[in-house]
């Protein structure tokens, strides 16, 4: 299913996302594929090993771009598409995601994410705001380039409980 994969839940995206939290708790030595979840982006060749997230982004099983809200009620609220695991329980296929914010505005078409403006997209910044997901129900995930995702104020760094 994927170049270096080392879990097996049965679930393509759920396995993915164990992976990218392995990478995210310790960096490992690069493998041989080049862009893949399962690989560990955060320490390729080359590269400093300071980064500490893997953003990705989830697809539904209609194939539309899974997003949600971060600061609802206050002075700053977004949309994103990005997200970093923060938690998993892996035997129930569960995730606590942290909300990336991006530099550009989410644009919506009806409730319909236009994907073009992802190519606005050059920086993350890292947040509190989190989400609890049931990673069964999406079919696709892709990862992005850690360069994107910038330092935190250690304030904002964990999910508001």
């Amino acid at each position: 299913m994927g170049c270096g994969k080392k879990h097996d839940t049965g679930h393509c995206v759920c396995d993915a996302v164990a992976a990218i939290k392995d990478a995210q708790d310790r960096v490992r030595p690069a493998d041989d594929c080049v862009n893949s979840c399962f690989t560990n982006l955060l320490s390729p060749k080359g590269r400093p090993t300071t980064m500490d997230t893997i953003p990705f982004i989830l697809k539904d099983k209609k194939g539309d771009m899974f997003h949600a809200f971060g600061d609802i009620g206050g002075d700053d609220c977004f949309a994103t598409v990005f997200f970093r695991v923060e938690e998993l329980d892996e035997a129930k296929c569960c995730a606590t995601l942290s909300l990336l914010r991006p530099d550009a505005t989410v644009d919506f078409h009806g409730s319909c994410i236009d994907p073009t403006f992802l190519c606005d997209v050059t920086a993350l910044e890292r947040t509190r705001f989190c989400i609890e997901v049931d990673l069964k129900c999406f079919c696709a995930i892709q990862c992005l380039d850690p360069a994107l995702v910038g330092p935190i104020d250690d304030r904002r760094h964990h999910c508001s409980k």
